[in-house]
């Protein structure tokens, strides 16, 4: 099993982090922190001075806390001391996947974490020098950096496409901090060197969009119209939904980051070896390279309508040395949380139940 001391800590001189709302700033009080670097301020007076002062509750809770390459926008709701739940995104989605699992979890007593993915939302770089990375170990280094700012040592973790990575990630390299995993679409931690083997063509004739952002035609593709190419993909993975202009458009304007086309056209190259790496994640990829196994309960949630096929093969299953489940979805295809919101939410319960069963 790989560890933390194999992959030690590549950012050297982190920046303190923070923890915020850009408005409105009355009742918010900071307090000292028992962790030397970081500074944050007090959830509950946060939280209640968001609801006194915004009409419109229906607008998420943004916060954020900073790293030393990034300023992380997350979406928080729930008390300040329930199991902590964190939920992560993919490509070409949003935070918004995941607003009808966040519900019934708050009522349950969780505090969900919701981040934005780099290149996404809010989420901002807070250096032009910094690569504009999508590759995995970036991807896993902000989720654990994001639970290192706002010092939480362990929690449950869920997510699909880019986010199951980033998820998949921190379970396997840094399972001390993970409580329980849910992913969709099994081991998503990608085989970069065999990357060079084709699959069988009708498996590349759905991947044609990578192989378009390998392109500088697909950049350019990309820059012209990221709200069409998404909401084609959006019809493309899950066949059977039925979205709405309302439900896309809600979702489309994370797609609005500076940084979307630089991080999702470098993870679509890195992933296939056509692009080097953040030199700075450089120790993280290379224990990535050994496809190391996820050791923490672990449930997978498969739609069985996404445009990828359900795999239930011994190879998958070999990549969980822990407790694993597999729950196929039928009629679900590739946003799995925001098709299924409930069996995403029941996914995270049994992990909870689970870890109060071992307490």
């Amino acid at each position: 099993m790989t560890t933390t001391a194999d992959c030690p800590d590549h950012r050297t001189s982190p920046q303190p982090c923070r923890t915020q709302r850009k408005a409105p700033t009355e009742g918010i009080s900071h307090h000292a922190s028992t962790h030397p670097r970081w500074a944050i301020v007090d959830v509950t007076q946060l939280s209640r001075s968001y609801s006194e002062g915004c009409d419109d509750l229906t607008v998420p809770n943004i916060r954020f806390a900073t790293t030393s390459a990034l300023e992380i926008a997350f979406e928080e709701s729930g008390p300040s001391a329930g199991p902590v739940v964190v939920l992560l995104h993919g490509f070409p989605y949003s935070a918004r996947a995941f607003d009808e699992v966040v519900d019934p979890l708050v009522e349950a007593g969780c505090r969900c974490v919701v981040p934005h993915l780099r290149g996404f939302g809010q989420t901002r770089f807070l250096n032009e020098s910094t690569m504009r990375s999508g590759e995995q170990a970036v991807l896993g280094d902000d989720l654990r950096c994001l639970l290192d700012a706002l010092h939480i040592d362990q929690a449950i973790l869920g997510g699909y496409d880019w986010g199951g990575r980033a998820a998949c990630v921190v379970a396997a390299l840094w399972p001390q901090r993970c409580l329980g995993l849910v992913t969709c679409g099994g081991y998503n931690v990608q085989d970069i060197a065999a990357s060079v083997k084709p699959a069988a063509p009708e498996v590349e004739h759905s991947l044609w969009y990578q192989y378009y952002f390998h392109t500088e035609r697909g950049r350019a593709g990309l820059t012209a119209d990221r709200r069409g190419l998404a909401q084609l993909l959006w019809r493309l993975w899950s066949p059977v939904w039925k979205f709405d202009e309302r439900t896309f458009d809600a979702s489309a304007s994370a797609l609005d980051n500076p940084d979307f086309v630089e991080v999702v056209v470098h993870s679509y190259r890195h992933r296939y070896g056509y692009t080097p790496g953040d030199p700075t994640v450089a120790a993280i990829e290379r224990a990535l390279a050994s496809q190391p196994p996820i050791s923490v309960p672990t449930i997978s949630l498969d739609g069985d309508t996404s445009i990828w096929p359900v795999d239930d093969s011994p190879i998958q299953r070999t990549h969980f040395t822990g407790p694993f489940e597999q729950r196929v979805l039928p009629g679900v295809g590739h946003n799995v949380p925001q098709e299924a919101p409930r069996p995403f939410a029941d996914a995270i319960f049994s992990l909870l139940q689970g870890d109060r069963a071992n307490e």
